[in-house]
């Protein structure tokens, strides 16, 4: 496995601004031990269009949860046969799910914060660590305008919850219309569900159109106060 020090995270952040730059590099000195995890949203579309015109042979994976909205399994069939790959699903262990849900029900996640997580954590978190475990770098849509938790993010960045492999965010200062505005002039496909009023789709459950004037990520784990509300996908443990 590739490691990389602070050092070199800092040059590459003040070397390369750009999304297509960013992606360029990750081809020319990781594939094929990187890939794109992709939930199949607004971002997820942009990048996976930005990276197969760099390189049509970039690996992609997606976590399904097993609850998961019938919209989000139709688009990766859509983006599936649009650009002749293969995309890598990853399940979470049976036993894990069967042990939770025999324990805490199958709505578990609506009863408190702790039994969310654990959620998350067996049908989302465990299966990404066990691909990232064998990869150098992973690619995200993360943007700094989603949460506070990600305002300080920067394209390259240090996974410290992952082993120190290189966590690359293409477009972290892009905004929502930037991202609307490429996917126009491309002609995407999306996930019907961001035409409902879902410009961030999660697990069916766990996720609602948002309201006039609402965050973009309002509608996820929505019953839950506060904000900075995450999967623990993306949390720094440093």
């Amino acid at each position: 496995m590739t490691k990389f020090t602070q050092e070199q995270v800092d040059d590459l952040n003040s070397r390369i601004k750009t999304a297509e730059e960013a992606l360029e590099w990750a081809s020319d000195n990781l594939h094929p031990k990187v890939a794109k995890a992709s939930s199949f949203g607004a971002e997820d579309s942009v990048i996976m269009d930005i990276m197969l015109k760099i390189n049509p042979k970039f690996r992609f994976f997606t976590l399904d949860t097993g609850r998961l909205p019938q919209e989000t399994y139709d688009i990766m069939d859509v983006v599936r046969k649009k650009y002749n790959i293969s995309i890598e699903v990853l399940f979470p262990d049976a036993k894990e799910v069967e042990d939770m849900v025999r324990e805490k029900g199958v709505n578990l996640f609506y009863e408190s914060v702790e039994n969310r997580k654990l959620c998350c954590e067996i049908r989302k978190v465990h299966p990404i660590n066990r691909i990232l475990s064998t990869l150098d770098g992973w690619i995200t849509g993360l943007r700094r305008d989603q949460t506070k938790t990600r305002e300080d993010a920067t394209i390259f960045q240090l996974d410290h919850g992952h082993g120190d492999i290189l966590k690359i965010n293409p477009i972290i200062d892009w905004t929502w219309d930037q991202i609307q505005e490429y996917i126009k002039k491309n002609n995407l496909p999306q996930n019907s569900l961001l035409a409902k009023g879902y410009p961030s789709v999660g697990c069916e459950p766990c996720t609602r159109p948002i309201k006039p004037g609402e965050d973009l990520r309002a509608g996820r784990w929505w019953w839950e106060e506060g904000g900075n509300k995450e999967c623990g996908l993306h949390i720094d443990h440093k």
